[in-house]
């Protein structure tokens, strides 16, 4: 093979390595972020049902507290009663026990109908903030982690960078510009393609015989006219050259 055809396959193995640790070091935050904001959306929501709970218990200390009024307004009304000089005094202040009487049930009832609401909210209360605490928890692994794989994929893309300029260093002019324009034109996928059935392995164009002859001697690289990919030549060994080879 071609000697610089060696190092641009080996140029072609440094990239890949350098765009996946590229992308997972881009992704990583993005992983982060996406666990966070889940983690707040939880939250926000133990803190709505917190609210809602709090909220809960004012209101029925609220009604407690108007039902104790209307106690002391109906022992009020009783000792006025025993001072009503005629009967329509005393309907009267009856009338309005009565009616103290009706307010201090309406609040009961307000009272019964929270305290029925506040028993699935408080469940849900103490069940989300026991795990909220093991989410959070799981959160500050993960952002350890990824702190961690990071730190490790940011070393590993500088000594891959490193050995890219070593290798880049070797090659020709030529040879620099083809890989240069490869890259541009072709993010992912392969630098060097292999002819099979004289067809080139990325782009499947026919190798016109005269560049597959330059192809074979192996004297001097040859670009794909259609992809601009560097092209290899592996010949297939016959079974008659492998017998020959194994004869004593």
């Amino acid at each position: 093979m071609q000697p610089e055809l060696e190092l641009l396959l080996s140029l072609e193995t440094l990239e890949r390595k350098a765009l996946e640790l590229h992308r997972e070091i881009s992704s990583l935050p993005k992983q982060v972020a996406a666990i966070e904001k889940t983690l707040e959306s939880h939250q926000r929501q133990l803190e709505a049902d917190e609210a809602a709970l709090k909220g809960n218990l004012s209101d029925r200390k609220r009604h407690e507290g108007d039902i104790q009024l209307q106690h002391q307004k109906i022992s009020k009304l009783r000792d006025q009663m025993l001072g009503a000089k005629t009967n329509e005094q005393y309907r009267a202040f009856q009338h309005e026990i009565e009616f103290c009487e009706k307010e201090i049930r309406k609040h009961e009832d307000r009272i019964l109908e929270l305290m029925e609401e506040s028993e699935p909210l408080a469940v849900r209360v103490k069940a989300a903030q026991g795990s909220l605490e093991a989410e959070r928890k799981v959160v500050s692994a993960r952002k350890a982690d990824a702190e961690q794989r990071t730190a490790a994929d940011q070393v590993e893309l500088k000594r891959a960078l490193s050995s890219r300029k070593q290798l880049m260093a070797q090659l020709s002019p030529a040879a620099v510009t083809g890989y240069e324009r490869i890259v541009r034109k072709w993010k992912t996928g392969p630098l060097v393609a292999e002819v099979v059935d004289g067809r080139c392995g990325a782009c499947q164009l026919m190798i016109r015989p005269a560049h597959y002859q330059i192809l074979r001697k192996g004297d001097e690289l040859v670009i794909c006219e259609n992809c601009s990919r560097f092209l290899s030549h592996n010949p297939p060994v016959s079974l008659e050259h492998e017998m020959h080879q194994v004869q004593p």
